[in-house]
C-alpha cells in the first residue's frame, strides 16, 4: 500500500509540474491560428501505406480506410476546432475515402471536394502540376476565418516543406505574400 501511494504522489507531482508545459503549448497553437489562416492536416490513422493495386476513386472497398483509431482521432480533430474563438469557415477535402471521413466526423456537413489535393504519392511524375494546382486554389481563397484542408502526407510535404503524422494539421500564414508554415497542431 505504502508503495501505491508513494507511486500515485509521484505521478501526481508529474503531472502538477507539466500542467504549465502543457497550458502554454496549447495557448502558443492556438495564437497561430488567426482569421485568414490555412490549416492543412493529414487524413487521420488509416493501416498500412499508399493504396491497394486495384484502388478505384470511387470504391472506398479498394482504398486504405480510417481504422477505428482514425476515426476517434479524427472526432478530436473537429472537438479541437470547435472549441476555437477562430470559426473553420471552408473544409476542402481530397477524394480519397480516409480524407473524406475525416472531414465528415471533424467538420460534419462542411467538407468540398477538391481533386487537386487528391495524393500524388504513386505517381511522383503528377506532382509539380497538382501542387501548382493546390498552391493556386489556395491563394485564391480569401475567407474570414480558419481554412482547413484534409489531405495526405505528400501534398503537404509538396506545398509547406514538412512531413505531417497521420491526423496532425500544419497552420499557414500569408507573410509578405507567401505562405509559410506558423506552426504545427497534433491531435
Amino acid at each position: 500500500m505504502k508503495i501505491l501511494l508513494s507511486s500515485l504522489r509521484g505521478l501526481l507531482w508529474v503531472a502538477v509540474m507539466w500542467m504549465p508545459v502543457l497550458a502554454v503549448h496549447a495557448a502558443d497553437e492556438r495564437s497561430e491560428l488567426q482569421p485568414g489562416s490555412m490549416v492543412l492536416i493529414r487524413h487521420a490513422l488509416a493501416t498500412g501505406v499508399g493504396d491497394p493495386e486495384h484502388f478505384a476513386l470511387n470504391d472506398c472497398r479498394t482504398q486504405r480506410n480510417l481504422n477505428d483509431e482514425g476515426r476517434k482521432q479524427a472526432m478530436r480533430i473537429g472537438a479541437y476546432f470547435r472549441q476555437l474563438t477562430v470559426p473553420v469557415t471552408a473544409v476542402w477535402s481530397s477524394q480519397w475515402c480516409r480524407t473524406r471521413e475525416t472531414a465528415d466526423l471533424a467538420f460534419p456537413g462542411m467538407r468540398e471536394d477538391k481533386a487537386a489535393f487528391n495524393s500524388f504519392f504513386g505517381e511522383p511524375d503528377a506532382a509539380p502540376a497538382q501542387t501548382l494546382a493546390a498552391k493556386r486554389l489556395l491563394n485564391a481563397w480569401n475567407g474570414n476565418g480558419l481554412l482547413v484542408v484534409v489531405t495526405h502526407q505528400v501534398n503537404i510535404t509538396a506545398i509547406a516543406g514538412v512531413v505531417p503524422a497521420s491526423g496532425e494539421a500544419v497552420v499557414l500564414r500569408l507573410r509578405d505574400g507567401a505562405w509559410v508554415v506558423s506552426g504545427r497542431l497534433t491531435p
